[in-house]
């Protein structure tokens, strides 16, 4: 998103007969920040139907036409490119901890594109663990699902890494496979490379850093164009007991914090004692090594689900919000929410709402209607746990209803007779969802997570 994709957008444009219009299908704005429409397209028109911008680049007058595409954009053109042999891809790819620093530091500094050192922006980016996991996370699921499509099609792509853009050479190969004669004597050096420093130095926290990194050199990370193992069980994020055979296969939007307190205490520990960050390996291994090892994930209702997600991520204005998509929730879509909270005028009213509207367009999110990204935290429960299921299904399905009952029996199996405190659930927000339920917040739920509902026979929350 910084200098690797624009240095090369900047080379392409340099050919004659390419014409590359930035990132078009961003949902927060149209090829450029500043940028009002793209060949006569407006974002207004382009949110309505995609389709029409993209059938304008491909059939612009001027040679060939592109755009750079990101794993979060509009979702509704991807199939589309993927599918037609006459678009060619070109995938470029960095090692993620670069990638990410480097994203951490434009966040902090407001700087996207350096020309000029004397317009250079000092920043320090700090590394957050979780933060990080779900980076990679979606850089990884992104390209096994290009590298799937496109085997399945029968197509090849381009790869190019971050480092290979300073060859004149491999620029011109890359035009050369675009089907363009033309050739550069030299490279536009115009756009210089923001963080020439060592990562050490660009990072507050780097020994933290180093030590959570330390266990992830399985993951080839300094090369990941074409052979990036399949994540879809989402391995890396299940948690363990330090010693006894249970381990939790968490769905994202659950009650996560309360479930880790509680495996915590299960061999009488601290969170911070718990096994974490597993690859496949390191999950074979631990099965082996606990025979009698049980596993279990945790439905939550769908609407408590939604709630969950609308206070932390969206209606949140602090850490663990999505600034972006809130903005673009707002902006777009409508959402009734303050620019900022806390906010003395949204009461109670008024969060019954926001959450309405916001369950309004999970609805058209889930069916792939939107430019919004659908995130793990919403999906629906059905999709996650198919996920598990390409490695292995946990031992138990348990509702959070549940919990008191099937948890202690679970322990049970595994020789453990001592109960352990479930602790209080923790609070969404301010506003407790009971004082905002009612038929039509059901019924909303119900008509957004239909699979779920049909799949795990969930009553109305109430």
């Amino acid at each position: 998103m910084r200098t690797g994709s624009n240095f090369l957008e900047t080379n392409l444009n340099a050919f004659d007969g390419i014409e590359c219009h930035g990132e078009a299908f961003n949902p927060h704005f149209i090829g450029y920040p500043k940028a009002t429409e793209i060949l006569g397209i407006s974002q207004e028109t382009r949110y309505a139907d995609p389709q029409t911008l993209l059938r304008n680049i491909k059939h612009q007058a001027s040679g060939i036409g592109g755009f750079r595409y990101f794993h979060d954009h509009d979702s509704r053109v991807l199939d589309k490119c993927l599918s037609d042999p006459k678009c060619a891809k070109i995938i470029l790819t960095r090692n993620p901890v670069d990638s990410y620093v480097s994203w951490k530091i434009a966040k902090e500094t407001g700087q996207w594109k350096l020309t000029d050192a004397k317009s250079r922006k000092d920043g320090q980016a700090t590394f957050e663990d979780d933060e990080f996991a779900g980076h990679l996370e979606a850089l990884q699921a992104f390209q096994v699902t290009l590298l799937n499509t496109l085997q399945a099609a029968g197509q090849a792509a381009f790869y190019v890494s971050y480092e290979d853009l300073q060859s004149v050479e491999i620029m011109n190969g890359m035009a050369r496979f675009l089907g363009v004669k033309a050739e550069l004597e030299s490279l536009d050096r115009s756009l210089k490379k923001q963080n020439p420093s060592p990562i050490s130095e660009k990072v507050r926290n780097f020994d933290e850093m180093e030590q959570a990194l330390s266990g992830l050199d399985r993951f080839n990370l300094n090369r990941t164009p074409n052979f990036e193992p399949r994540r879809g069980p989402s391995i890396p994020t299940y948690v363990a007991a330090p010693q006894s055979g249970l381990m939790y296969l968490p769905m994202r939007g659950g009650p996560e914090a309360r479930i880790l307190d509680w495996l915590a205490q299960v061999d009488g520990g601290k969170r911070s004692d718990l096994l974490k960050k597993f690859s496949q390996k390191d999950l074979r291994q631990w099965k082996r090594k606990h025979t009698d090892h049980r596993s279990f994930t945790v439905l939550r209702h769908p609407v408590a689900r939604a709630h969950f997600a609308f206070c932390h991520h969206i209606l949140n204005t602090g850490q663990g919000g999505y600034a972006g998509l809130r903005q673009t929730l707002r902006r777009r879509y409508g959402l009734p929410i303050p620019e900022e909270m806390p906010d003395a005028g949204y009461d109670l009213a008024a969060h019954r709402t926001a959450f309405l509207a916001f369950l309004v367009f999970l609805k058209g999110n889930l069916l792939g209607q939107t430019a919004i990204r659908i995130d793990a935290t919403w999906c629906t429960q059905a999709q996650s746990l198919q996920g598990f299921g390409e490695f292995a299904l946990p031992d138990r399905v348990i509702r959070e209803s549940d919990l008191e009952v099937e948890l202690p029996q679970l322990l049970a199996q595994l020789g453990h007779n001592t109960p352990v405190d479930m602790g209080k659930p923790n609070a969404d927000s301010r506003f407790d969802l009971s004082e905002i339920y009612d038929a039509e917040i059901e019924a909303a739920a119900q008509s957004a997570y239909q699979r779920d509902y049909m799949m795990f026979g969930f009553d109305s929350w109430g």
